[in-house]
């Protein structure tokens, strides 16, 4: 997907299209921070607490449901 950057005052921003947003489950309340290897931009959702209480729950059912094959794998 090729953008351009639009005039918003005195600054350029970037429009990032409904189909990534859902993909990535943000909304525009989500911190996003740039960073840059020096050559691309990298755009990347903030990890809050929020994001991290719902991957520890997610990490909980799965042991719970697949405990013991994950045993069985760790052998």
């Amino acid at each position: 997907m090729i953008k351009k950057l639009v005039k918003h005052g005195n600054s350029s921003a970037l429009i990032i299209d409904k189909p990534i947003i859902e993909m990535l489950h943000i909304d525009e309340n989500t911190n996003l921070e740039l960073s840059t290897d020096g050559v691309n931009i990298i755009i990347s959702p903030v990890n809050g607490i929020n994001r991290t209480n719902m991957l520890k729950n997610s990490l909980q059912k799965i042991n719970e449901k697949h405990s013991r094959t994950l045993k069985k794998l760790a052998k």
